[in-house]
């Protein structure tokens, strides 16, 4: 398991055709990719099982815990992001609630993403 950070701060400042945004890039892929968002209300949980594909998980609000293989669970908040290898054991769950994104590709490129 391996957390990186897409908060502004990270982020590149665009200028060029007289814009004025931050991007905070993700992830390549030249595979096909499976994007989707996950609702998590109050003490929700996504069950400790294998990755299929390799995952990132952006958390896009709120707050949680997650785990890989360890059973360590790290917090996790809105602006980071979880990368779970192909078979790696992984769980998250949150007391609050939590919003995230995950994207799922057998190839995830995540080396343009900032380490937390």
């Amino acid at each position: 398991m391996r957390i990186f950070q897409f908060k502004q701060e990270s982020g590149k400042k665009i200028t060029k055709f007289d814009s004025n945004f931050v991007m905070s890039r993700i992830t390549q892929t030249k595979k096909a990719a499976h994007i989707g968002c996950m609702h998590l209300a109050e003490g929700g949980v996504i069950g400790y099982h294998q990755a299929v594909v390799p995952q990132l998980l952006l958390i896009v609000s709120g707050e949680g815990w997650v785990r890989g293989e360890a059973n360590e669970y790290i917090k996790v908040r809105c602006g980071e992001a979880v990368h779970w290898d192909k078979h790696e054991w992984h769980e998250t769950k949150t007391e609050a609630g939590l919003m995230a994104i995950v994207i799922e590709s057998e190839e995830l490129d995540t080396s343009l993403m900032m380490p937390l």
